[in-house]
């Protein structure tokens, strides 16, 4: 196990925060195309759960966070009526309070070529062979699905407009209506953040969520601990229907398709993932157009991607 060490603070209110779906506000008419398709999503209490965040609580747990390897674990404590108590965070309890759709055998990999084509699908229109893409590369519907996917479930504080390797397996699980493990992304770097000495305040919000599962009768200061999370509102919205002078908007209209289109939609390949479009599918005057782009193709390493 690792030993106790203090704990860095570093909290981002825009971080591990939820999205919403609220069609009063004003400027959701320009993302209310794609908003059938997000009540849709298997995630949708990490998407959604606005779960109050005390400061004390957080600064405790990862103060006191260790890792078991041999076990898979993760242990601290929390204090109930001024008593220590320990708590247990096993991946099948953040699978459960999270309330994932994933299993043990659900992949966390998949080619980089099938996600690609994907992205393609999608109307990307930055560089191909980046590590990462640009959520500014998108129009404004998938901008709104891809924000809200990297604002919940990142690990990492900031950098909010690139998407990472698992943050573009995730939304290829999620257009594809592919089987994805979202617990074990998570649980990663949950473990990570012990084992390699960092303790930041990761996950904040869905560590308070499982503090809570596991200890419903935990002490809250709603005056003096609360943590303030920016979860999405209308301002977040004027700036995501906006573009920059370097990263103009697409010019061309990227149709919905997939399980974005329909909910009845099965996944092209659900054993070998390297479609991204069924046989039907692949008979689309785009489909020629994005195998012509990837020809260019080239493969790189990546953490999350199949090699």
């Amino acid at each position: 196990m690792n030993d106790v060490v203090d704990s860095i603070v570093e909290f981002d209110p825009s971080y591990n925060i939820c999205c919403v779906y609220d069609e009063k506000l004003p400027k959701m008419a320009v993302f209310k195309s794609i908003l059938e398709f997000m009540k849709r999503l298997p995630i949708q209490k990490a998407l959604t759960n606005k779960h109050n965040v005390f400061r004390s609580h957080i600064e405790r747990f990862w103060k006191n966070a260790k890792y078991d390897e041999e076990s898979k674990v993760i242990t601290s404590i929390v204090s109930l009526n001024g008593v220590e108590k320990e708590i247990v965070t096993t991946e099948q309890l953040v699978r459960e309070v999270l309330d994932f759709p994933d299993d043990e055998y659900s992949p966390t990999k998949f080619p980089k070529m099938m996600v690609k084509g994907c992205i393609l699908r999608m109307g990307y229109n930055g560089p191909l062979n980046s590590a990462n893409c640009l959520k500014s590369c998108f129009s404004k519907p998938y901008k709104f699905f891809i924000h809200s996917i990297v604002h919940a479930l990142s690990h990492r504080k900031g950098g909010y407009d690139v998407i990472r390797d698992y943050h573009m397996n995730m939304v290829t699980a999620l257009v594809l209506n592919k089987r994805y493990n979202f617990l074990k992304i998570i649980f990663h770097y949950m473990k990570e953040n012990i084992t390699s000495g960092s303790k930041t305040w990761i996950y904040p919000r869905f560590f308070q969520m499982i503090l809570d599962h596991a200890y419903p009768g935990l002490e809250k200061d709603e005056d003096k601990d609360l943590l303030s999370l920016y979860h999405m509102d209308n301002d977040t919205l004027i700036i995501l229907s906006r573009y920059h002078k370097n990263h103009p908007g697409p010019t061309t209209k990227a149709e919905f398709f997939g399980f974005i289109k329909s909910k009845d939609y099965k996944d092209p390949d659900p054993v070998n993932h390297l479609k991204w479009r069924n046989d039907k599918e692949m008979k689309e005057k785009s489909a020629a157009e994005e195998l012509k782009i990837l020809a260019g193709f080239k493969e790189t390493r990546n953490e999350w991607f199949l090699k």
